[in-house]
């Protein structure tokens, strides 16, 4: 089955928020998550997308900056693919796409956070040649 996989135009990005909410544990709201996500296509943030003729049925963020210990780096957020679509190698040509967009833009590095509970995620980034290098951390102030 062929799939599409490209860059979201800015003024599509609320097509995301279906998928997005259903990945996120915290419960956003699909109003909140529209409103950060109008702030975040004016930073140094991308989405990419899947499709399966027309219908979005992967998404993931790529937020692009430099790190004193890794360089100019790539951090893949809010990865989701429907459940349909999983365990049929979607996942490996969804990264093989970003990382070669991303070496594009001159990336050397990439990385990215998982929940901590969500174990399939595990075995796909060891699989994908991610590292354990630290934890994440989160307060809300």
């Amino acid at each position: 089955m062929p799939f599409e996989i490209k860059i979201i135009d800015k003024d599509a990005i609320f097509n995301v928020v279906p998928l997005v909410e259903k990945l996120n544990d915290y419960k956003i709201s699909a109003d909140v998550l529209k409103q950060r996500f109008s702030e975040m296509v004016d930073q140094n943030y991308e989405c990419v997308g899947v499709y399966d003729e027309e219908n979005l049925i992967g998404v993931c963020g790529l937020w692009f900056c430099t790190r004193h210990y890794a360089g100019k780096s790539v951090e893949i957020d809010h990865v989701f693919i429907e459940t349909e679509y999983r365990s049929k190698g979607l996942g490996a040509q969804f990264f093989d796409w970003i990382y070669n967009y991303v070496k594009a833009k001159g990336c050397n590095t990439a990385e990215l956070n998982t929940y901590a509970t969500n174990y399939a995620s595990h075995k796909f980034y060891y699989n994908e040649g991610f590292n354990i290098l630290g934890y994440h951390f989160l307060k809300k102030l």
